[in-house]
């Protein structure tokens, strides 16, 4: 791709607008709560964009456009494979909020205790900085395909590291939160702008009908995502999610819970529908080559496509935008993960163990340099180690739902206990790497029927251990549930009577059993009860209120969400029709 001066303009600006919102946002960032969770006073679309950013790295479209190049549009089931676990993120957001914590490892803390909490640590380390490299990597790839061979791949991986870095190190979860809201503008945008671009020079639908086979408007799953696969990536998104290190900071930042559900919920939508941008695009070039324009007559790769109609069909000016883009979701996305991991570190473990007593000027330096040290560790495994790396961080998405068992456990089942908890993880662990060695194939890849085993597996530990070894201290417990069944929003005065609600019951803290109860019956009254934290006994869960009532919340965005899921889907069947 020949870069213009303007596109050498709109890049340099963009970068330069980055390291802008660093230096704001540092002035704003006074403590840890701003820096780790931006005190928790995002509105709805910085957090559709934040969700959406962090979801959504900059691989996806030059992969997909490979796939569906080569097979057609039914290729889009690679990125739809969790469409229908999207409804769910609605019922899931509030509990990332309510725990009131700033890591997953503090919330296993407080539910299993210490041992659990270190287990979780380990994983979420190696989750992030494994991300990190891997986004940086695959990041450097598409833009080493744009820009040609003037820049090797670990030369832009310094690069994009340095900008990312410098904006997040003084800026935080803040200058992260805006650098998502500019580039998810940018990506949605791109997404479709190739295609109204190259619509006339392949005659429309109509004339990559005629210059392709069939099959490549058919939306039939490839063969080996058939419903079984879906259903079981299903479950491992639904559970798995739960686990993800990133996901608490990234979904419980929102100034009250029903700004995190429609964060959560469309920023995760917002990309499937980005995923028919990039599906159509990939087509398009399979019609571009059948005939012959541009005078090409086949890619090397299939994944060059994305990068062949940005090269044919934008005009300078555009080349820059998307050239940022790309640039924008990577360093938005690592951008996240640095202040997650700088969060996991100082709060899960160098806070509570090491330094308990120190200033909060302190933690913020630690948790700045942390992240930094973090950092420092996926740039070496994207540099000298990215294959490996990339095949473990597919891993590290099963491994999450295998984490997600006891953490799910946790919330719905207050029996469960730590040494259920621990069981659980180890015996699905060992299940899933001992049928991929009894079957002969990499321990990286992935089988609907081997998760499905492997995940029962850990269930029923989970169940059968918790109820032969001793509950979990009432003093741990109770207090978990009761802000798990309290909203996290600041609650009218004078709502149902509670006028002396304590000043810190935002944080969870001095509730006695009368006020916590009072209260969940004023959160049942508004429609607000948590379905997934009361789902063993929701009739209880709902405080005498009727059940459609107390759940209203949860229950509307659910029946919203598998509308608008399926929706997507026939959509999509409607218009390869025309």
């Amino acid at each position: 791709m020949i870069l213009a001066p303007l596109d050498w303009l709109i890049v340099i600006t963009y970068l330069l607008s980055l390291i802008g919102m660093g230096i704001v946002a540092s002035r704003r960032v006074k403590d840890t709560k701003n820096y780790f969770l931006g005190k928790r006073h995002f509105g709805k679309l910085v957090m559709i964009a934040q969700t959406f950013g962090v979801g959504t790295h900059a691989e996806m479209p030059v992969s997909l456009a490979g796939a569906t190049y080569s097979y057609g549009i039914s290729a889009i089931w690679y990125q739809w494979k969790n469409l229908f676990a999207t409804p769910f993120f609605w019922i899931m957001a509030p509990i990332f909020r309510r725990v009131r914590r700033s890591t997953t490892a503090e919330m296993m803390e407080d539910r299993y205790g210490a041992t659990m909490s270190g287990l979780y640590a380990i994983f979420a380390f190696a989750f992030l900085f494994i991300g990190m490299a891997s986004i940086l990597k695959g990041a450097a790839k598409v833009l080493h395909q744009m820009l040609g061979a003037n820049l090797d791949t670990n030369t832009i991986v310094l690069g994009l590291t340095f900008i990312f870095v410098l904006y997040s190190f003084v800026g935080g979860l803040l200058a992260s939160a805006w650098s998502n809201f500019v580039q998810g503008f940018l990506l949605l945008l791109l997404s479709f702008m190739l295609i109204p671009l190259g619509w006339g020079a392949v005659g429309g639908f109509d004339g990559m009908k005629q210059v392709l086979p069939l099959h490549y408007f058919s939306l039939a799953t490839p063969k080996e995502v058939g419903p079984w696969f879906i259903i079981m990536l299903t479950l491992n998104g639904i559970i798995g999610v739960m686990a993800q290190p990133h996901v608490l900071a990234a979904v419980g930042t929102g100034k009250d819970e029903y700004t995190c559900r429609v964060g959560f919920f469309h920023g995760m939508w917002a990309k499937r529908l980005c995923t028919i941008g990039w599906a159509v695009v990939g087509v398009m070039v399979a019609a571009m080559i059948a005939r012959g324009l541009f005078g090409a007559n086949t890619l090397k790769d299939p994944e060059d496509a994305f990068g062949f109609a940005c090269q044919h069909l934008l005009a300078p000016g555009l080349r820059g935008l998307l050239i940022a883009s790309v640039m924008g979701a990577c360093l938005a996305a690592c951008s996240a993960l640095m202040v997650d991991s700088g969060a996991l570190f100082t709060n899960g473990f160098y806070r509570p163990r090491l330094a308990p007593k120190k200033s909060d000027h302190h933690y913020l330096w630690v948790g700045r340099i942390s992240g930094l040290v973090a950092v420092i560790m996926a740039v070496g495994y994207a540099l000298f180690l990215i294959q490996r790396v990339l095949y473990s961080f597919l891993l590290t998405e099963t491994m999450a739902a295998y984490m997600g068992i006891s953490i799910v456990g946790g919330l719905i089942w207050e029996r469960a206990n730590r040494w259920g908890a621990i069981s659980s993880i180890l015996v699905s662990i060992c299940t899933n790497f001992s049928l991929y060695h009894w079957e002969h194939q990499r321990l990286d890849y992935w089988s609907p029927s081997i998760f499905f085993y492997s995940f029962a597996a850990g269930v029923v530990t989970l169940v059968v251990v918790s109820l032969l070894t001793p509950a979990e201290e009432e003093a741990r417990v109770a207090p978990f549930f009761t802000r798990l069944r309290t909203p996290s929003d600041r609650i009218p005065v004078g709502a149902a009577d509670q006028k002396n609600l304590p000043e810190d019951h935002e944080e969870g803290k001095n509730w006695d059993d009368g006020l916590a109860a009072e209260t969940s019956r004023w959160t049942a009254e508004q429609g607000r009860q948590l379905l997934l934290v009361n789902l063993l006994h929701p009739i209880r869960g709902a405080c005498g209120v009727g059940f459609f009532k107390a759940y209203r919340v949860d229950l509307q965005g659910l029946l919203l969400g598998s509308i608008l899921s399926s929706g997507l889907v026939l959509g999509l069947w409607a218009l390869l029709k025309i």
